[in-house]
């Protein structure tokens, strides 16, 4: 392993981070930056690998300018048995990205160049500075300032967070003079943005037999009530055979969840265009505003190239779950649809995902019927444990009871089974379960063919 023009190795945090993050800020493609390895591969490992990244997220919020929160993700790794750091770097739509001490000099502005980041000319910093995006919607001052936040609290709070009194400042939910922002507005409890989920009962346009209108509320709480919806429409049907059980879905479930938060977080609302939903016999539909971000090729977008349009809205699915990292998105969708699903324009960027054939519902026993779609049991008790027994445990959030539920109902669940039945990645059911086993409620036993233990 080598560096390249994407990637940067470190052997250990140092002074000069916050410079390659931004050389990687004000360069087209991003990049990607391991602490713990040296400059020709070498795995040395970190000693306080979380103490080090919480040293790096508050080096690059406090030290970076235009705030670089929402552009970048900080992980934890195990590389030859040591833990290593990994952090993804989007490219920035502000740029030029610069040290907040320096301001916008050659001493404080870096580009990418082969494996180094370079002062940046000043005649660049100039001409990037002259083309910097500014009708973007944490510049665009909401119309109503009488906005309430209860549903995004109540979010947060379900993730395990805290809003304080200081959340609209801290999410960049603000203008630089104070008022609240087009991104507030769209994650405020009341708006005037409808998102709407269209179902036909053909393969145009022509005989629309039903339509949801979602919105007028925090984006968050509408993209959640699409993905369910959604995932309504996504019927599946169980096929028993003398060997085993096979359920098939119209649209892989994961991808399909993926299109539709990557419609909600990447649209571009300053026309106030909202992405939009369409169901046909045959195919769904996902229609975003706003073609390819400027300055981001086709084959960079398929390679899973970040540059995201709405950092703020990024940085805050990604603290409510519905984000995993950066530039995952797209080539997890490409793991089950190919380049040809997606069709872009300069407006408009559109995902067409083709309805596989379902199996024959008769093949699905009758004793099997009380069993949902998504694994759950129609009962209360679950094991000797009780949905309700868990609702009533204050330690836990929504979402870890969600897992402890579905655990009870299956003791040899695994990681992939709850993140499809709750629609969430992989990444944060891991976090979900460590959660549990840390507080006693869960343990393992035996490896990937062993079962888990409730203890309630």
């Amino acid at each position: 392993m080598t560096e390249t023009n994407r990637i940067e190795y470190k052997q250990e945090l140092t002074e000069g981070l916050e410079k390659e993050v931004i050389a990687f800020l004000n360069y087209r493609e991003g990049g990607i930056i391991y602490i713990g390895i040296d400059k020709i591969g070498k795995t040395y490992g970190l000693a306080d690998s979380d103490g080090d990244q919480l040293k790096i997220k508050d080096r690059l919020k406090n030290n970076i300018k235009p705030s670089a929160l929402g552009l970048f993700d900080i992980v934890s790794e195990e590389r030859e048995g040591k833990d290593i750091i990994k952090i993804i770097v989007a490219s920035g739509p502000e740029k030029p990205y610069h040290i907040r001490k320096y301001g916008m000099s050659e001493k404080g502005c870096f580009i990418r160049i082969g494996t180094a980041a370079e002062p940046m000319p000043q005649k660049m910093i100039d001409t990037l500075f002259s083309k910097r995006t500014r009708n973007s919607i944490n510049k665009i001052k909401a119309s109503t300032q009488d906005l309430t936040f209860s549903q995004l609290k109540i979010y947060y709070e379900e993730s395990g967070y805290k809003l304080g009194n200081a959340f609209a400042k801290n999410l960049e939910l603000l203008t630089e003079d104070g008022a609240y922002n087009y991104a507030a507005y769209l994650l405020a409890d009341k708006n005037n943005t409808s998102i709407k989920v269209a179902k036909y009962s053909g393969t145009n346009r022509t005989d629309l037999i039903e339509s949801n209108e979602y919105g007028n509320e925090c984006l968050a709480k509408a993209t959640k009530q699409v993905i369910d919806k959604i995932a309504v429409e996504n019927r599946t049907t169980t096929k028993i055979t003398s060997k085993e059980r096979k359920q098939n879905h119209l649209w892989n479930p994961i991808a399909l969840r993926e299109a539709i938060i990557n419609a909600f977080v990447h649209n571009d609302y300053t026309n106030e265009v909202p992405p939009k939903f369409e169901i046909f016999a045959d195919r769904i539909e996902i229609t975003s505003a706003g073609g390819l971000p400027e300055g981001l090729s086709k084959q960079e977008f398929f390679e899973g190239f970040s540059v995201p349009r709405n950092k703020e809205l990024m940085r805050i699915f990604k603290d409510l779950e519905l984000v995993e990292q950066l530039g995952s998105g797209i080539p997890r969708i490409l793991e089950h649809y190919g380049k040809e699903s997606f069709s872009f324009s300069d407006n408009f960027l559109r995902m067409t995902f083709i309805a596989k054939e379902v199996a024959d519902e008769s093949t699905i026993r009758e004793d099997d019927k009380e069993v949902g779609q998504k694994g759950g049991v129609t009962g209360g008790a679950m094991g000797g444990v009780t949905g309700g027994a868990i609702d009533a445990i204050d330690a836990l959030t929504k979402r870890q009871k969600e897992v402890l539920k579905l655990i009870a109902t299956n003791t040899t669940i695994t990681y992939t089974e709850i993140a499809e039945t709750l629609g969430i990645n992989e990444s944060p059911v891991g976090k979900h379960i460590n959660a549990l086993k840390t507080k006693g409620f869960i343990k393992r036993h035996g490896g990937t063919q062993g079962y888990w233990e409730i203890n309630l």
